[in-house]
């Protein structure tokens, strides 16, 4: 019966030193691989299917936010 004491109490004081892990840091716009637009920069020419990282564009979508408007609840 005091082997069962032994394994909780070690259990316990395992779990209560053990490290923690670090916080993440939080996410901020320069983390998202976006296109450049950089004149002078070579356009590539792809053929079939490939990644291009870091790939030159003229025009790269709205980055702006629109709330969504409600109209008549949902009901048909």
């Amino acid at each position: 019966m005091w082997y069962l004491v032994v394994i909780v109490v070690a259990a316990l004081v395992s779990v209560a030193l053990a490290p923690r892990p670090p916080q993440p840091k939080p996410a901020s716009l320069s983390d998202i691989d976006a296109p450049t637009a950089e004149e002078g920069r070579p356009i590539p020419v792809v053929f079939g299917s490939v990644l291009i990282r870091g790939s030159n564009v003229v025009w790269f979508g709205d980055l702006e936010a629109e709330p969504i408007k409600r109209r008549g609840g949902g009901k048909k």
